[in-house]
């Protein structure tokens, strides 16, 4: 289940069962799950709270749900401010790491189990420097973050790449990284079974 149809269709072409109804109206049943997870959603969403609420309706007590955010703290927004590339008109909402903290505060059912900032790149700044505002196509997004992740990955890069993680770490550490990422655990109610 997705917001965006890509996704969808991207999971069918693997033989993954998806339902193409909105998660605000699916009607579940009696089935609780062990994870919802919202990946670059929150920010998509016009009543996000409300999204926040039925994850919590639909796990199982100690299930976790997991957000991740673009932040609007990180090392990128800093230098780059408007010409960031996500910074666009489908995002409603921007989170830095204490706004996302009183967001998911709101759902007194969940327990905050880890806080985080991840990832940084490098590559996407110095494209979106040159790039003055510009919508980044869709296609050229996903085609800089396989790029990256390959030389990520590189074992001819070891140098490089220690430094890079070592960066990407220290930034994460001061919540500079790109995106903000909050594990949450649901937690029993009186009456729940356990």
């Amino acid at each position: 289940m997705d917001v965006a149809t890509a996704p969808l269709n991207y999971a069918e072409t693997r033989s993954i069962r998806v339902i193409r109804e909105p998660f605000l109206d699916h009607d579940f049943g009696e089935q609780r799950f062990d994870a919802v997870t919202f990946w670059a959603v929150i920010e998509h969403l016009a009543e996000p709270k409300q999204f926040l609420n039925r994850a919590a309706d639909l796990l199982k007590p100690g299930g976790h749900c997991l957000i991740l955010v673009p932040n609007m703290r990180s090392l990128a927004v800093r230098l780059l401010g408007l010409r960031y590339r996500y910074i666009m008109p489908e995002h409603l909402n921007y989170f830095t790491a204490k706004t996302l903290l009183r967001f998911v505060q709101t759902e007194p059912r969940f327990q905050l189990r880890t806080r985080r900032s991840t990832h940084f790149n490098p590559l996407v700044i110095l494209r979106d420097f040159n790039n003055h505002a510009d919508p980044v196509d869709p296609t050229a997004r996903a085609r800089l973050l396989h790029k990256t992740t390959a030389l990520k990955q590189s074992r001819l890069l070891f140098g490089p790449r220690f430094l890079y993680r070592a960066c990407e770490r220290l930034l994460g550490h001061f919540h500079l990284a790109d995106n903000l990422v909050i594990v949450l655990q649901r937690q029993p109610e009186q009456g729940d079974c356990r």
